[in-house]
C-alpha cells in the first residue's frame, strides 16, 4: 500500500490495547462512484488491462515452471498466519481493530465501519484518540525476500475489491524497520470510487519518513470493475524489476525510480488493509462524504520463490 508519509513503522506486534466502542452508527454500503482513473497529472498506463470477472489460477501454473510456494494462506481456518493490528495510523482516519478481518466460509473480509471508538492513537501507542471509523490492518508473521539464493519472488492474492468514497483497499508489502528504509511495494491499490483502475507503487529511502523514489507511482485502467467479482492479483519481484500481472497476464513492468535494487535482500511481510482517508484523498475528503460498510474479499494470498 502506498503509506507514504502516514508509516513510520508497523512492526508485527498486536497492541496490548483495543478500540472500545461507543454509540456506533452503520455504514453506507457505497455506490460505483467516479469508474475514471485520477487525474492528468498522474501516471496512466496508456493500454488498459483485461480482467477476467472470477479469474483464478492454479499452483501448477507457477510450481510446473520452477517456482517453490512458501506461504500458503487459503482462510479456511483462522488468521494465526497474521498479526492484526490495534490502533490508528497517522494520516488516515480509522482505528484498526482485529473485529473488522473475519473469515467467512473460507474467505477473508475485511471491513470498514462508521463506528465512534476510542483507542490507540497510533499502533503500540499508550496515547488513545477517538475515531469515527474502524478497519483492520492485517499483516503476515512471516516475511519474504527477493536476494542472491531466492532472486525471484511472486506475490499473489485473489481479492475482490470495496466500494464506497473514502476508503482504499490494499494488498502490500514493507520491511521491519522505519519506513522506508527497509522498502515497501504496493503490488494493489483500489480507491473504493474509482474501481475500474488499480495502481501500484514502491517506495524506499536511507532516512526514516522520508521516500527517495518519485514517479513510480501507475494508475492501471482496467476493462472491468473491480468490485464486482475477484480478481488474481500478482507482483513479480525481482533485482531490477517489479512486474505486476492482472490475472495472469503482465500489466506493467516497473523499473523507474532509481532504488529497486535497494530492494533486494530486504526482508518484507505482506499486508492487507482497507484504511479510510489517506493519501489517495487530499485534504477537502469530508467526513460525511465516506461511504463507509464496504467490504474488501480475500480468496487466498500465496508466495512463490524462484531462482
Amino acid at each position: 500500500m502506498s503509506v507514504r508519509n502516514f508509516v513510520t513503522a508497523i512492526i508485527g506486534l498486536i497492541a496490548l490495547v483495543g478500540c472500545g466502542k461507543s454509540n456506533g452508527n452503520s455504514g453506507n454500503t457505497g455506490n460505483t462512484g467516479n469508474n475514471n482513473p485520477p487525474g492528468s497529472t498522474t501516471k496512466i498506463n496508456p493500454v488498459t488491462a483485461s480482467a477476467t470477472c472470477d479469474f483464478d489460477i492454479g499452483d501448477t501454473a507457477l510450481t510446473n515452471h520452477g517456482w517453490t510456494k512458501t506461504f500458503d494462506d487459503e482462510f479456511t481456518g483462522d488468521l494465526s498466519n497474521w498479526n492484526l493490528q490495534v490502533g490508528g495510523m497517522r494520516g488516515v482516519l480509522q482505528c484498526n481493530e482485529p473485529g473488522n478481518a473475519q473469515i467467512v466460509n473460507g474467505v477473508l473480509q475485511i471491513t470498514s465501519k462508521h463506528d465512534t471508538v476510542t483507542g490507540p492513537k497510533t499502533v503500540n501507542n499508550d496515547t488513545t484518540a477517538t475515531f469515527d471509523f474502524t478497519s483492520a490492518l492485517l499483516t503476515t508473521k512471516q516475511s519474504f525476500s527477493a536476494n542472491s539464493t531466492t532472486p525471484k519472488v511472486r506475490l499473489v492474492a485473489r481479492v475482490k475489491v470495496a466500494r464506497g468514497y473514502g476508503v482504499t483497499s490494499l494488498f502490500w508489502t514493507y520491511g521491519s524497520g522505519a519506513w522506508p528504509t527497509t522498502g515497501e511495494i504496493d503490488c494493489l491499490e483500489v480507491q473504493g470510487n474509482t474501481t475500474k483502475t488499480y495502481s501500484t507503487d514502491y517506495k524506499f529511502g536511507t532516512i526514516p519518513g522520508t521516500s527517495l523514489t518519485s514517479g513510480t507511482l501507475l494508475y492501471n485502467p482496467t476493462n472491468e470493475d473491480l468490485a464486482n467479482c475477484y480478481h488474481v492479483y500478482t507482483m513479480e519481484w525481482t533485482q531490477n524489476s517489479l512486474n505486476s500481472y492482472l490475472d495472469g497476464k503482465l500489466v506493467e513492468v516497473k523499473t523507474t525510480g532509481g532504488y529497486i535494487g535497494s530492494l533486494f535482500g530486504t526482508s518484507q511481510n505482506v499486508s492487507l488493509s482497507l484504511p479510510v482517508g489517506g493519501w489517495f484523498y487530499d485534504t477537502t475528503l469530508k467526513s460525511t462524504d465516506i461511504q463507509c460498510g464496504g467490504i474488501m474479499y480475500v480468496d487466498y494470498v500465496k508466495v512463490f520463490t524462484s531462482n
